[in-house]
């Protein structure tokens, strides 16, 4: 039998293999801690490195996003660079950034020295590809910053967004458990036993769809969005906004209006069916924002969350663990500028 090549890893191998070491091995259901960044960081390593992280590789870089304090912290920065300073929040954060960057650089050299133009088996061999087809032209945007800015965009937004996203869809589906037997009904119905789930099957299942727009809308994890910049003047409501003003949308007036959503404040993914069952998308449906600003990642997220997601479900019932009852689960958030849920237990019943 020709051996399978890491390239090829199913993002679903990719999560059974984290799952696997937490849940696995305890058969009978044994309470484990939301984990979802390292999962995730290993499939965008997949993705655009054509490898898995090894641990020593990266342990430093990814615990950096999962303590609370060090979001705040970056957040802050972001939007506050002078308090940041101030504070002396920027170090251990630019520590992070440049560790991150040393690790991609020194990646992207190995990777260019192996280079075949004729098997491109990641993100960096695709830009490579592309930085080679522009080498004679005067100006590119193509070239070495830009290549390390953009796998750290994928790495430091999509880890800790999705994993923010799965850790509210795990402690939904504990509060709710007739949804999260609805969505194991689909899955059995349109994915054999033992068949990975797949980015196609997600046409055929609009309840599971629905649910996962539902947690997004609901989970409302970056109310504030990104900062953004006028280009000209502009008159809103009969107020100028002058050019070159910082402007943060608040998306949480818009996943919560009262006038878009039947039940704003409520878990419902019946905000996204018709009568007839079939998934729609309500144009209040924008935790991405919109225009041309929009987040750059958002088809990578739609089709990771459908994919970490589904195949949890697939493979785990998840329930609360002893002396805690679903009444006694918060949806409350965490503080912060990132709305992550209040740390919770969870234990995960395998369904095979």
């Amino acid at each position: 039998m020709k051996e399978r090549s890491e390239t090829n890893m199913n993002p679903r191998e990719l999560r059974m293999d984290w799952w696997g070491a937490r849940v696995l091995e305890d058969r009978s259901g044994r309470e484990v801690m939301r984990d979802g960044g390292k999962i995730i960081s290993s499939y965008l390593s997949t993705l655009t490195l054509r490898k898995r992280e090894k641990k020593e590789d990266m342990a430093d870089v990814r615990d950096s996003g999962e303590q609370r304090g060090d979001i705040w912290a970056r957040e802050l920065y972001d939007y506050y660079p002078f308090l940041g300073s101030l504070l002396g929040l920027h170090k251990k954060l630019m520590q992070n950034i440049q560790d991150l960057r040393s690790f991609i650089s020194k990646w992207s050299m190995n990777r260019r020295l192996d280079f075949n133009a004729n098997n491109i088996t990641g993100y960096i061999d695709a830009y490579l590809l592309k930085q080679e087809q522009e080498a004679t032209k005067a100006q590119t945007y193509f070239n070495e910053e830009n290549l390390l800015a953009s796998v750290l965009d994928l790495f430091s937004a999509g880890t800790e967004t999705t994993s923010t996203t799965i850790q509210w869809g795990i402690l939904l589906m504990m509060k709710y458990p007739e949804i999260q037997k609805k969505v194991q009904e689909e899955i059995k119905t349109h994915i054999k036993p033992g068949q990975l789930p797949t980015v196609e099957d997600r046409k055929k299942m609009p309840y599971t769809d629905a649910v996962i727009h539902e947690i997004q809308r609901f989970g409302n994890i970056l109310p504030l969005n990104g900062s953004h910049s006028t280009p000209t003047d502009v008159y809103l409501r009969g107020y100028l906004i002058p050019k070159g003003i910082e402007v943060i949308p608040f998306l949480t007036s818009v996943l919560y209006d009262k006038t878009q959503w039947k039940t704003p404040y409520d878990f419902n993914p019946n905000h996204f069916l018709d009568e007839n069952g079939k998934f729609v998308r309500p144009d209040a449906f924008m935790p991405f924002s919109v225009g041309r600003r929009a987040c750059a990642g958002e088809s990578l997220a739609k089709m990771e969350l459908f994919l970490f997601f589904t195949g949890l479900l697939q493979a785990f019932t998840f329930y609360p663990p002893p002396g805690v009852s679903r009444e006694d689960l918060s949806l409350k958030p965490g503080v912060g500028l990132t709305l992550v849920p209040t740390p919770y237990m969870t234990c995960a019943k395998p369904n095979y």
